[in-house]
């Protein structure tokens, strides 16, 4: 790293538990981001300031008002835009030190089995369970680490599916891909903080990935019920009879 780099990230650095070395590690990466909405905007602009040396951010979406009340890395003259084009010029402004790539189209399984065979991590920043469905299809084929996360009315949850970790569950040993709810923010509304909160949690798992320090949240569900204030944890099992990780 250069001295610009080591003051930049020399917060970072100061703690042992990075050090120096973590810091390379986080710089030299590259992360997925499906999603650049609610949870994308806070996950995208924490990882973009920390130093991710490469983000890919995929989203099909246009900016629109109503995005505006949760949605940070969009701003009023963004509207009608791509959502990607405006989440990496944002971003771009962050942090011009590092590389932002960009897809503004859904993917089919090909396309996104080469994005993340590309990345250390994907963050899930979705608000469909197909989408999700899928990515951890991908996932757990090509044993690339997942953070998930969902937020809506004032209820958020966070965990990480680590495909490299032994008996660990995938998103499908957990959700059935018929018979949930699909429910979303346009229908219930969310409270805008809560994204924060919860694409926070998703920036620190990122990082602790990456850089290899802390224990993460694999095999643990983390819920926040944001109108009391209260985190509770849910342990995770492997599905024995799960078709996707046990395959």
């Amino acid at each position: 790293m250069n001295d610009d780099q080591l003051l930049r990230y020399s917060r970072h650095i100061l703690m042992p538990q990075i050090d120096i070395a973590g810091q390379d590690k986080i710089r030299q990466s590259h992360v997925l981001i499906v999603g650049v909405g609610g949870l994308g905007s806070p996950v995208a602009m924490y990882l973009a300031a920390s130093g991710v040396g490469t983000l890919t951010l995929v989203d099909n979406d246009v900016v629109e008002l109503s995005n505006l009340q949760r949605q940070i890395l969009h701003a009023e003259s963004d509207v009608g835009r791509q959502k990607v084009d405006s989440a990496q010029e944002a971003l771009q402004a962050l942090n011009s030190d590092i590389n932002i790539q960009t897809v503004a189209r859904r993917l089919d399984n090909i396309d996104l089995g080469k994005l993340v065979g590309q990345a250390d991590v994907v963050v899930d920043c979705t608000d469909n369970f197909e989408t999700r469905f899928v990515l951890n299809k991908v996932i757990q084929q090509l044993k690339t680490p997942l953070v998930s996360a969902a937020a809506i009315r004032m209820e958020g949850q966070v965990t990480v599916f680590d495909p490299r970790i032994e008996n660990s569950a995938c998103y499908r040993c957990v959700y059935k891909e018929s018979g949930e709810l699909q429910e979303s923010c346009a229908d219930t509304g969310v409270l805008s903080p809560l994204l924060a909160i919860i694409g926070g949690v998703q920036a620190v798992e990122t990082l602790k990935l990456l850089a290899g320090f802390g224990e993460t949240l694999a095999g643990r569900l983390l819920l926040l019920d944001a109108f009391r204030m209260e985190w509770r944890e849910i342990k995770l099992k492997k599905n024995i009879e799960c078709p996707i990780c046990n395959e």
